[in-house]
Formats: C-alpha cells, sequence, structure tokens
C-alpha cells in the first residue's frame, strides 16, 4: 500500500450537461488564534487547500512578480499514471509537496527538485464497489501537525505520517451500504478535521458533517444539514426548527444538503462555515411537496468548530429546486463597507450571484449577479431572500430553458482574493439546460445502483428548446463596489481552472485548451503563458523552497464532455503531470506527439436500430458522467467509439459484469443484463458508424 523510496519531509439529464468575539455564548478562542498566527504567516508555505484560514488563495510573495515573468520559466515535471482525475491542488510544507490524483492516491516530492519521496494508494478500486459509479476523484488534502489527511470515494477519512505516508489511523465516515461518497477535501480546524460527502443525486441521503481529533481518529461531533423523520425526534434545536419548513414525507427521500466540496474554519470567531449542497431529489415538488424552505439546503451554515452546534445559517437558495448548491468555496476577509470595517464572508455559489455575508450574525450585506440568472430577477436585502421568476419553478406541463445551468455560472474551480488590489478572480460561466418535471412525480422514487435521480424530465411536447452554446471568462470582481472591473474572455471555453493571486500582481489560471495564463492582477493584461499540454481544471500554488519562490499545479482534463474544453482531450493520450515553476528556469517538456486514435468501425457489424434506441437510455443512466453526453469524451474516460472493448462484446461483458477494469477506475455493472449490454454496443457502433460518415 505504500511504496517508499526515500524518507523525507458523472431524457433530461444528457441536456443539463450539455451543458473570537462573543456572540450566541461563543467567545474567542486564544489555541485558534494561536493557529491562525502559525497559518497567517509570510507565504513560504502553502499547507491548506486555499494557504490560509481564509481560503483566499493568495500569497504574499513577491519574488514572482509582473516585472521579471520574462525570467519565468518551468523548474521540472513529473509525469502521472493514466488516471481519471487530477484536478486538485498539492500543499507545500518546508519544501515538500504533497499532493492526490486519481482515487486519493498521495504522493509526496522534494519541492526543488521533484523527486518521489512517497507515495500511499488506499486501494479504494478494492473495496467502494457500487460507489465508484460515482466518477469523480479527489479534489483536494489537507495538512496538520505533521500530518496529511485525505478522504477517499468509499467514505474513509485517512491520516498519514507526511515524513513516511506511514498510515497513522483511518475513520469509516459513511455507512458503506449507502449512496455517500467522498470527493472533496478535509478541513483542519484548532486540533480536529472535518470532513463531509456527496451522494445526493444519486441516492436518498441525508447529509452531514462530522469532526474527529485529528490525532487519534475518534469521533468528536457530527452535524445533519436536513432534518430526519420527526417520529425518531430531533438530534438539537437547530433540526426541529429545520423540520418547521419541510412538508409531506420527505425523509423517505433522505432531502440531501450534502457538504460534498467547500468548509472554511474562522479562526476569529473560531467557527466552521459549511456550504451544503442540493436537494435529494433536485425536484422540490416530490421531495417537499407544498413547497418550503428546505433548511438547510443551499446554504452557508456556520457551526461552532469545538462543538459543532450550531450558529447561525444563510440559506442562498431557499426551496432549492435546481440543484444550485452553496458547496462553492468561501473566503473570509475584511471590507470597509459604507465606511465601517466588516468581517465577512464572500461567496460566488452556483446561482450567479455573488454574496457578501457578515460572518458576526450571518446576515447578507450585499449580492449581485456575475452571471446571467434568469431564475431570479434580483436578491431582496431586506430579507436577504431572492426575488424568483415563478417560470423558473418550472410547473407542472411546461419547461424553462435556465440560466445557470446545474453546472453553475462557478463550480468547484475556485476563486481568489488580492487584499492589495481588493478584487476577487472568478472563474465564471454562461451555460443553461432545460428543466421539466419527471413524467410521475406522485409515484417517483429513487432508482438504484447509483444512477443520477433527480426528479427530472423530458421537456412537453412543443417545449423543447435548442440550449446556445456557453461562454467563459476570468472576472475580477469588486466585493465591496459589487461589479465586474475588468473581464478575459475565453468563447467556448467554460470548464477552465481555478485562480490563485499573488502580491507580485499576479493572477494565475489555467485553461480547458492546456494554456496557463499570468495575468496583472490590477489590469487583467496578460502578460506570461505556457503551453502545458493538457486540459487544466486545478487552481495554482506558490511557495517557497530552498529560499526560492516556484508555482507548482497539475495539469489533466477530467471533463465529462469535451464541449466547454476547446480541444477533445483523450483519456489515454493526454499527459497528466505536475508543473513547477521559477524564474530562470529552463527545462521544457517533451514535443507533444499527436497520437489521433481512429474512430472504430465493423463493417460487418449490423446495427439493430431497437437495441441501440435501449441503448441511448442505459448510456445516459450509467455512463456518460464520465465518458461524455452523447459520447463526446472529455478525458474523463476513454472515447468509447474509438475503443476496443465496445467492438467485442465478450470483452464489453468482462468490463461491465466482471469489473475486469475496476482497478483502472472503471466501475463495475454485476446486475447489467445482457439486453442492456448489446444495447450499449450497438449504441455505440451506430454513433461511431455516423461520424465517420459525417467526417467524410
Amino acid at each position: 500500500m505504500i511504496k517508499k523510496y526515500s524518507v523525507g519531509f458523472l431524457t433530461t439529464i444528457l441536456a443539463l450537461f450539455v451543458g473570537f468575539f462573543s456572540i450566541s455564548g461563543c467567545s474567542e478562542s486564544k489555541e485558534a488564534v494561536k493557529v491562525a498566527e502559525v497559518v497567517e504567516d509570510d507565504g513560504a508555505d502553502w499547507p491548506s487547500f486555499g494557504r490560509t484560514y481564509k481560503e483566499d488563495h493568495y500569497s504574499p510573495l513577491t519574488e514572482i512578480n509582473d516585472q521579471n515573468l520574462d525570467r519565468l520559466g518551468l523548474a521540472w515535471s513529473f509525469d502521472l499514471p493514466v488516471s481519471q482525475s487530477g484536478i486538485s491542488a498539492p500543499l507545500a510544507i518546508d519544501g515538500v509537496l504533497y499532493f492526490a490524483v486519481g482515487h486519493s492516491v498521495i504522493h509526496a516530492m522534494e519541492a526543488t527538485t521533484g523527486k518521489l519521496l512517497w507515495e500511499y494508494d488506499p486501494k479504494v478500486f478494492d473495496v467502494a464497489g457500487k460507489k465508484m459509479r460515482a466518477g469523480w476523484g479527489v479534489r483536494g488534502i489537507a495538512y496538520s501537525k505533521g500530518k496529511i489527511f485525505t478522504a477517499t470515494l468509499d467514505g474513509r477519512l485517512i491520516a498519514l505520517e507526511a515524513a513516511t505516508g506511514k498510515l497513522i489511523w483511518s475513520a469509516m465516515t459513511v455507512d458503506p451500504e449507502d449512496g455517500r461518497y467522498i470527493t472533496g477535501a478535509p478541513w483542519i480546524m484548532k486540533d480536529k478535521v472535518i470532513i463531509g460527502h456527496g451522494g445526493a443525486d444519486y441516492a436518498p441521503i441525508r447529509g452531514y458533517v462530522t469532526a474527529y481529533d485529528e490525532n487519534t481518529g475518534e469521533q468528536a461531533w457530527r452535524f445533519y444539514t436536513v432534518p430526519g423523520n420527526p417520529a425518531d425526534g430531533f438530534e438539537n434545536d437547530a433540526m426541529e426548527m429545520a423540520a418547521k419548513t419541510w412538508n409531506g414525507e420527505w425523509w423517505k427521500f433522505g432531502g440531501g444538503g450534502t457538504v460534498w466540496n467547500a468548509m472554511t474554519y474562522d479562526a476569529e470567531y473560531n467557527r466552521i462555515y459549511i456550504g451544503t449542497g442540493n436537494g435529494a431529489p433536485w425536484n422540490q415538488k416530490i421531495r417537499s411537496p407544498e413547497g418550503g424552505d428546505n433548511l438547510f439546503l443551499c446554504s452557508v451554515v456556520a457551526l461552532d468548530a469545538d462543538t459543532g452546534e450550531y450558529v447561525w445559517h444563510y440559506q442562498i437558495n431557499p426551496g432549492e429546486t435546481w440543484d444550485f448548491n452553496a458547496a462553492m468555496d468561501m473566503q473570509l476577509t475584511d471590507l470597509t463597507i459604507d465606511g465601517q470595517r466588516r468581517s465577512v464572508l464572500m461567496t460566488a455559489p452556483k446561482n450567479g450571484f455573488f454574496y457578501v455575508i457578515d460572518r458576526k450574525d450571518g446576515k447578507l450585506i450585499s449580492a449581485e449577479k456575475f452571471a446571467k440568472a434568469n431564475w431570479a430577477e434580483r436578491i431582496d436585502l431586506e430579507t436577504g431572500r431572492p426575488v424568483e421568476n415563478p417560470a423558473a419553478r418550472y410547473p407542472v406541463g411546461t419547461a424553462y430553458l435556465m440560466f445557470p445551468s446545474a453546472w453553475g455560472a462557478h463550480g468547484v474551480e475556485p476563486m481568489s482574493y488580492n487584499p492589495n488590489t481588493g478584487l476577487v478572480y472568478l472563474p465564471a460561466r454562461d451555460l443553461g439546460n432545460l428543466y421539466a418535471n419527471a413524467s410521475d412525480l406522485k409515484n417517483w422514487d429513487f432508482k438504484p445502483d447509483m444512477v443520477l435521480n433527480v426528479g427530472l424530465g423530458a421537456a412537453p411536447k412543443g417545449q423543447g428548446q435548442k440550449v446556445p452554446p456557453g461562454k467563459g471568462w476570468l472576472a475580477a470582481w469588486n466585493p465591496v463596489e459589487q461589479k465586474e472591473v475588468w473581464r478575459v474572455d475565453m468563447g467556448l471555453k467554460t470548464h477552465n481552472g481555478g485562480t490563485m493571486t499573488t502580491a507580485g500582481n499576479l493572477v494565475v489560471q489555467g485553461q480547458a485548451t492546456g494554456e496557463l495564463s499570468i495575468y496583472t492582477a490590477d489590469t487583467g493584461k496578460k502578460i506570461w503563458s505556457f503551453d502545458a499540454q493538457n486540459g487544466i481544471m486545478a487552481q495554482p500554488i506558490t511557495y517557497l523552497a530552498d529560499g526560492k519562490q516556484y508555482i507548482s499545479l497539475l495539469v489533466g482534463s477530467r471533463a465529462s464532455s469535451h464541449k466547454g474544453n476547446g480541444k477533445p482531450w483523450n483519456y489515454y493520450t493526454q499527459k497528466r503531470r505536475l508543473l513547477t515553476f521559477a524564474l530562470d528556469a529552463k527545462a521544457e517538456l517533451p514535443p507533444v506527439e499527436e497520437i489521433d486514435l481512429p474512430i472504430l468501425d465493423d463493417a460487418e457489424f449490423v446495427v439493430d436500430d431497437e437495441k441501440a434506441l435501449l441503448g441511448v437510455k442505459v448510456f445516459h443512466r450509467n455512463c456518460f458522467v464520465c465518458h461524455g453526453a452523447r459520447l463526446n469524451s472529455g478525458g474523463a474516460a476513454p472515447d468509447l467509439i474509438r475503443s476496443l472493448i465496445p467492438t467485442d462484446i465478450d470483452l464489453l461483458v468482462e468490463v461491465l459484469n466482471e469489473g475486469s477494469q475496476r482497478e483502472n477506475g472503471m466501475p463495475q455493472f454485476e446486475e447489467m443484463p445482457m439486453s442492456e449490454i448489446e444495447g450499449l454496443q450497438h449504441y455505440i457502433r451506430k454513433t461511431a458508424r455516423q461520424r465517420l460518415k459525417s467526417k467524410n
């Protein structure tokens, strides 16, 4: 499990993707302040997801700056094996880089040379079972006091010795038999590590977060994000309060509200802020048929870090019904607003509004649109609630072309905040999709076996609309004035990387096309670029090693579809790497080998249109999240019209029923009948033949 080299320190679903002062009895914590002082250092290390507890992805380092980028070059690169995910960011501590790829395979290496020190593989494919069907890899890791923390798809939280990669402890945070899985990063708060989970898109899940002692792995506390069955009683007053905002028998559907991505620890108030997800299912008409706010879905919730007790919440989307979760990154800072210094939380969730919230009491300060958002006119600052467009709730018998789409105007790729310019650097996009109800709302229920279960259906006859192409851009946003200051347009490229900013007047961001770019933080002028030879979704980091400043990031396309990529990155041939840059460095990447894998066809194969039609349904129920809607692969998994496996029914059976490719990240579908496997083969062959014909 540990390979020691040296000791050292993813029908309507288809449319969706074609697209420490007192308050409430809490007092300032001296220990929290002490930890904050350690993290708020001179920028030598990058020890947490956003570098410090502020999670602003900002570095005070200035050795690399807007005046000397003509000297910036590649210091070294490290090639990574074929895997389904390279979208996390490294950590840098005392000259050592730590990062995760795929299913939480942790690497440690010398920051100056790229020499591999150790590797830890938790062997997720051996134990995750049907949870592998979630299709996503890890998005981040954590560090504290000589320990590296990671979570796994099957639900484990793991602590490793940073120096050796030796396992210290492992805690199972979910029921191995339920639909919960983990792709997000753990977060550190004083002497505890906290983790959430995903799963509400696939199963009847009730969300929660759990805190563990970072030294022993013992559970300290757990907070549920939605109420359970009232007949069972409530865990706390917060759940009793939340239950009043639900109706029907919501608990039979789980409710959702999973904390699958961002959290932020506030050392000043000794709180952990959690961003909660969508409802289970998405469609509120099913889970809470008479409406209601459905707390704490799509909310920022503040909890006491020591006890997990509820402090306050702000709900981004009351009565959430679109997958507009509040799970995007949350950044902490102090802003001067109307002449008053305010401690604030800033977040730009999926729904297209940028929010500034008072950290003291959770009251909304301001909110404005940063992208196209036709679901609401505005956010009422008196009530904190959106002024919704009634059509956006897609009443029965209607369909609505919604902006943003379920992908969101801002996704998991983090934004950054530079206190010198006062600007937030936000990867934004305009994408839309049609929302319509499932055909039978009354009898709807979750399908088993980890398939997407969202409560939506095809548009009523005559109401289908063509979804326009998306567009992406990098926005510099003024959170005080709530307006865009400058923008870098990226055309049809919608799934670009997270951002980092520095005191050297820099904004660093990778693009879906493989270009790593640096802009001036004040004006947005592009002043440097590098061909990374692969799509970039992860955010960069910067740090010091042996007194020299470096910039590092992972490259690798994990897009579900090539639409929005700008390039159809191939799962097999793309070069996944860790790249590291420094001044006066002269290393080069090997020349790109252009490998055009042909579309495969067998002239003797007779396509059965009825079987192919079944295959369309099977594919978009089970496969498209990784292999791409309409078989438009984006790099997350092999392009099936170019793969040999679907040309041979026996090989297809081995992969699907027998799980022959589990170790490579391909989940097993042991329950899939031969009729569905044949349907997949005929759909793939028919599509391949159509693509060949269109090329010729």
